[in-house]
C-alpha cells in the first residue's frame, strides 16, 4: 500500500499537470486511487506529386438512424437529415454502409468494447488489471511512414482522457481510439496551443521539457512500491511520455528539400491561446484548422481526432432547440421523440465539423490536384443506432481521391455480402495499401474491401 507521501505525490494537482499534456497514468491495482475508489519508402520524393495523407474524425455514440442514409437519385446522391451538412460536398464523398468490427459486436461491454477497437477490429480485455486492446491501423501506418514527416502522427481530441471505471473497464478505453501497441494509448492531445507548438515550434519548451521531467519522476518513483503486474504498465507508460519528448524534439527539425515540397511553409494563423477554448465549436474548429495546417505543412500524413470520448458528458446546449442535455441522454433516448430530435441536431453538428474540414481540403490547390485530392479522411463512429448500441454495422464517410486511388460520389453497401466481405478491417486494408503500406492482413481479415 503506497504511504501517505506518494498518495500526496499523486494528487489532482499533480495529475492535471500531466493532463495538460493529455498524459494519465493507466489504472493501478496498488493505487486506490485508480481503482473502485476513485512501408515503402516515400514515393512523393521521386516522383514530385505530393503524398498521401490519412485523416480520421471520429464522433461517439453511433447516429440517430431514421436520418442517416444515402440513395442514388439518377447523377446525383441524396443524402438523409443527419448527413445534411455534406451536401455541397456529395461529389467528393462515399456513403459506406454495412461494415463492422467481429470482437466489438460480440463484447459485453456495449461501450468500453466497441469504441477502443474502432481502428483496430481487436479485442477488448475484459481483465480490470490488464489494459489491452491492440494496435490500430493509423499507427501501423505511422510506424511504417512516420519517418517520411517530422510527426509520426498527430492523436488529437476535445475531451481528456478519463480515468474512471464504466461497466467495470478503464475509461482509458472510451477516451482513446488510436494504440501505438497492444497496450498502450497513443497519447492524444486536446490543447490546440500545444499542437500549433508541435507543428511549428515555439511556446515554451523549457516549461514542456520541466513538466515532463517531473512526471518522469513521479512516475519512476512508483516503479519499486507497486506490483509486478502494474510495474509493465508503468513501462508503457513512461514510453508514452518519452514519445511525446521525441515528438517535441522533432518537430522543429528540418525535411529534405528534394522532390515534392508543401504548399505551406509558415503557420497561415496566429498561434492559439494557451487555455482551452472556452466554447466547444471554437475548440473543434482549431483542431480541424490544425490538421489542415499539419497536413498542408507536410509536418505529419496522419491524423486522428475524437470529437467527443465514449459516453461523452459534452453538453449541446449551445445548439437551437438543444435544451442542455449531456450528449449521452440524447444517444439513449428510449425512442422519446423529443430527444431524437435533439440527437439528430447532435448528428449534424458534428457532420458540420467534417464538412469544414472537407471544404477547407478542397479549396488549398497543391499544383494541379486539391490538398483533398491527396487525402483520404474518414468520419465514422462506434455505433449505428446508439440507443440500441448497434454495433452489427458502422456509420462511415469516405471523402477525399487518395492521391488518385479513390473514387467518389459512390454508395458503397454491404449489409447483404457475406460477413467476411463486411470487415472494418477490409477498409483499413485498402486504405493502407493506397498509403504504400502493404499488408497480407489486419485486425480480423486478410480481405481487402470489395468495390472499393
Amino acid at each position: 500500500m503506497p504511504n501517505r507521501s506518494l498518495r500526496r505525490k499523486l494528487s489532482r494537482r499533480a495529475f492535471l499537470r500531466g493532463a495538460s499534456l493529455t498524459l494519465a497514468l493507466p489504472w493501478l491495482e496498488s493505487i486506490p486511487v485508480f481503482g473502485n475508489e476513485a512501408v515503402k519508402g516515400s514515393r512523393s520524393a521521386v516522383s514530385g506529386k505530393p503524398p498521401v495523407r490519412f485523416g480520421c474524425l471520429f464522433f461517439s455514440n453511433g447516429v440517430e438512424p431514421a436520418h442517416w442514409w444515402a440513395k442514388r437519385n439518377g447523377p446525383e446522391m441524396e443524402i438523409g437529415q443527419g448527413l445534411s451538412p455534406m451536401a455541397p460536398h456529395t461529389k467528393d464523398i462515399s456513403f459506406v454502409r454495412g461494415l463492422y468490427n467481429q470482437k466489438a459486436v460480440e463484447h459485453d461491454s456495449a461501450h468500453q468494447g466497441r469504441t477502443t477497437n474502432l481502428l483496430s477490429g481487436a479485442w477488448v480485455s475484459k481483465d480490470q488489471s490488464e489494459i489491452r486492446v491492440g494496435q490500430t491501423m493509423d499507427q501501423v501506418m505511422a510506424k511504417a511512414i512516420g519517418r517520411q514527416s517530422a510527426i509520426p502522427s498527430l492523436v488529437m481530441g476535445i475531451e481528456p482522457t478519463e480515468l474512471r471505471l464504466e461497466d467495470g473497464l478503464s475509461m482509458i478505453y472510451g477516451s482513446n481510439i488510436s494504440w501505438s501497441a497492444d497496450t498502450k494509448p497513443a497519447m492524444k492531445e486536446i490543447y490546440p496551443s500545444r499542437i500549433f507548438d508541435l507543428l511549428v515550434g515555439g511556446g515554451n519548451r523549457e516549461l514542456d521539457r520541466s513538466i515532463l521531467d517531473e512526471v518522469l519522476e513521479d512516475a519512476e518513483s512508483l516503479t519499486n512500491q507497486v506490483s509486478y503486474s502494474d510495474r509493465h504498465k508503468l513501462s508503457d507508460y513512461l514510453d508514452s511520455i518519452r514519445d511525446i519528448e521525441t515528438r517535441i524534439e522533432h518537430s522543429t527539425q528540418a525535411q529534405p528539400s528534394s522532390g515534392w515540397q508543401p504548399s505551406l511553409t509558415q503557420p497561415n494563423f496566429e498561434r492559439p491561446a494557451d487555455a482551452l477554448p472556452d466554447d466547444i465549436p471554437s475548440h473543434m474548429k482549431l483542431m480541424m484548422d490544425l490538421i489542415v495546417l499539419a497536413f498542408q505543412m507536410n509536418k505529419t500524413r496522419i491524423a486522428t481526432c475524437m470529437l467527443n470520448n465514449d459516453l461523452s458528458q459534452m453538453n449541446f446546449g449551445f445548439l437551437e432547440h438543444v435544451q442542455g442535455s449531456l450528449h449521452l441522454d440524447l444517444t439513449h433516448n428510449g425512442r422519446d421523440p423529443k430527444l431524437e430530435a435533439m440527437y439528430l441536431k447532435t448528428n449534424q453538428f458534428h457532420t458540420e465539423q467534417f464538412a469544414y474540414l472537407v471544404e477547407r481540403m478542397k479549396n488549398i490547390d497543391e499544383g494541379g490536384s486539391s490538398l483533398l485530392d491527396n487525402s483520404i479522411m474518414m468520419f465514422c463512429s462506434n455505433f449505428f443506432d446508439g440507443d440500441k448500441h448497434q454495433a452489427d454495422h458502422m456509420p462511415i464517410l469516405l471523402a477525399g481521391r487518395g492521391g488518385g486511388s479513390l473514387q467518389q460520389g459512390q454508395i458503397l453497401d454491404y449489409m447483404d455480402e457475406d460477413e467476411s466481405n463486411r470487415r472494418a478491417c477490409s477498409l483499413y486494408l485498402s486504405i493502407m495499401d493506397r498509403m504504400g503500406i502493404e499488408r497480407p492482413g489486419f485486425g480480423d481479415t486478410n480481405r481487402r474491401l470489395k468495390y472499393l
